[in-house]
């Protein structure tokens, strides 16, 4: 790939980077944190029935993040695999393992409560009996997120190691994503571990997760690649 080729590659990566960025946090930071009330499956259930269409719209940029996922899975392998081409292949593939595959069945959970208080089953089932189900389906989207969020770790600790060798990136982004990573890891196997300190770990990922994705994006949106970075 010439640098040019390059260049191009990492602006329509950074694109889609960033529609990543507002779609998937639109989805979980808007739609589902306003919509689910820990514990209280009656008041998860009221807000679900009254933004029908709100939530249906979480999915849908849930499930477009994924697909554009997809593509930059496959176009970091393409900048990065000159640095080595095992070890970005690998990386690409927890990427399509943790967003594209797992994210997208997960999905399922987010739309079983749609079925569930859409009158369906409203016959053989009770109206709380529907109401704990659906507040149900979507704790287990929940831990669906942190298994995804382990293989997405996995990719982050190697795409740390790609940049960091890559001359066409800050070493510093390199080492910005493999402290990411770890937040990953410890977010996801110390909630099944020790859930008692789930907030502390959503703390341990978010700060450096946020600094090293969005670098990552805004790096791949406006700079590009490095120009001074041999063909």
């Amino acid at each position: 790939m010439t640098q040019l080729e390059a260049k191009r590659t990492a602006h329509v990566t950074g694109i889609l980077y960033l529609l990543i960025i507002i779609t998937a946090g639109f989805a979980e930071g808007v739609v589902r944190s306003g919509t689910i009330v820990p514990g209280n499956a009656a008041a998860t259930a009221a807000n679900i029935s009254g933004a029908e269409t709100l939530f249906r719209l979480g999915f849908a940029a849930d499930l477009v993040a994924f697909l554009a996922d997809a593509a930059v899975s496959i176009l970091l392998y393409l900048l990065l695999r000159p640095v080595s081409r095992g070890v970005a292949l690998v990386a690409a593939s927890f990427r399509l393992l943790a967003h594209p595959a797992i994210g997208a069945v997960n999905l399922l959970n987010h739309f079983a409560p749609l079925l569930l208080l859409g009158g369906t089953y409203q016959g053989a089932l009770s109206p709380e009996q529907v109401e704990a189900l659906s507040l149900f389906f979507l704790e287990v989207h929940g831990i669906g997120y942190l298994i995804a969020g382990a293989f997405f770790g996995v990719h982050c600790l190697l795409l740390g190691y790609l940049l960091f060798n890559s001359p066409l990136f800050p070493k510093l982004l390199g080492v910005f994503l493999a402290v990411a990573a770890v937040g990953y890891l410890i977010e996801s196997f110390g909630t099944f571990l020790a859930p008692q300190y789930e907030g502390v770990y959503g703390w341990i990922v978010a700060v450096p997760a946020v600094v090293a994705e969005l670098w990552l994006c805004f790096w791949l949106l406006i700079k590009g690649v490095r120009i001074d970075a041999p063909d």
